[in-house]
């Protein structure tokens, strides 16, 4: 079963650079004893593709999200790179922070070139700190692209670190080591992604599409697989591809809803699970804090 996303709505999303929003980068949440997560991606569109749908769930109950991107994406592009593209990308994110509403962060490491050295590491674990952070979400380190692979061990060598107080010291320790998850992904080797938990996202579908075709220079123009032929003039092509990427987008969560069936089906049932057209999975890092059923409830209330 498929719906039929209307083009209008997909038009609206190319025109990102006039309908940005505000969004405080950088600020702590309120201490209210709402759960907090962080989802870090490599790129200024990893962590949207993995949980902008479950982000507009958690944020509908209260709960406060951060986006972080630990690469600013300054080569990200077939055309543009360096600074220019750096601020293009931020903008793209800053527009889908508005969206949904949740924080978000750019930081300024090159796109291609991430290292996990030690002065990495210490930001990174300054972030989860200053998040004060009860989920941590990031790539699987066995990832095709070297900045997600580190980005990834840089969260898991965080993992044990955020809890240690006289590292970073100007930042308080955390008291208890949060829950470290991974954004779902389609590779084998060493092992298969593991669908823990699994999150219905029907009814923000057209929040997180808006999102992901938000992302103009990554979607719309192709990211690196660009060209300029997909920059078109003519208005009736142009809308045919926007109708053709967001339907593309959707079906990504569509196949994933088929996929981890299983996973939904445990914990919301199998007549509910049945009706779930879109998802998003996690799976639950050795690192960090291992949820029992009781807990993982709480954080993802949406069961």
């Amino acid at each position: 079963m498929k719906r039929a996303w209307p083009a209008a709505a997909a038009l609206a999303a190319v025109s990102i650079l006039f309908l940005l929003r505000p969004a405080g980068a950088g600020a702590s949440p309120a201490d209210d004893g709402k759960p907090r997560i962080i989802c870090i991606g490599a790129h200024p569109d990893d962590a949207e593709s993995g949980a902008a749908g479950t982000a507009a769930l958690w944020i509908a109950k209260g709960y406060h999200v951060k986006f972080v991107s630990v690469t600013n994406g300054d080569i990200g592009h077939w055309r543009d790179s360096g600074p220019e593209l750096a601020r293009r990308r931020k903008a793209e994110v800053e527009h889908g922070a508005g969206i949904v509403g949740y924080d978000f962060e750019v930081l300024d490491n090159h796109d291609g070139e991430l290292q996990p050295t030690l002065e990495n590491r210490k930001a990174i674990t300054r972030l989860i700190r200053e998040w004060k952070a009860d989920v941590v979400i990031t790539h699987r380190p066995n990832d095709y692209h070297p900045d997600h692979r580190y980005t990834s061990v840089l969260v898991q060598d965080s993992a044990y670190m955020v809890t240690v107080p006289k590292l970073c010291p100007e930042v308080p320790a955390l008291k208890a080591n949060p829950v470290f998850l991974y954004f779902s992904d389609d590779f084998q080797k060493p092992n298969p992604f593991q669908a823990d938990i699994a999150v219905g996202i029907d009814a923000v579908m057209d929040k997180k599409l808006e999102v992901i075709l938000g992302m103009v220079s990554q979607l719309y123009e192709g990211g690196v697989s660009g060209s300029p032929e997909l920059l078109t003039g003519d208005p009736a092509k142009r809308k045919e591809r926007l109708r053709m990427l967001r339907q593309r987008s959707a079906d990504g969560d569509m196949k994933a809803a088929d996929r981890f069936r299983r996973s939904l089906e445990a914990w919301y049932g199998r007549e509910r699970a049945a009706k779930i057209l879109y998802a998003e999975a996690f799976e639950i890092s050795e690192y960090g804090r291992t949820p029992d059923k009781a807990e993982i409830m709480r954080l993802f209330p949406f069961y």
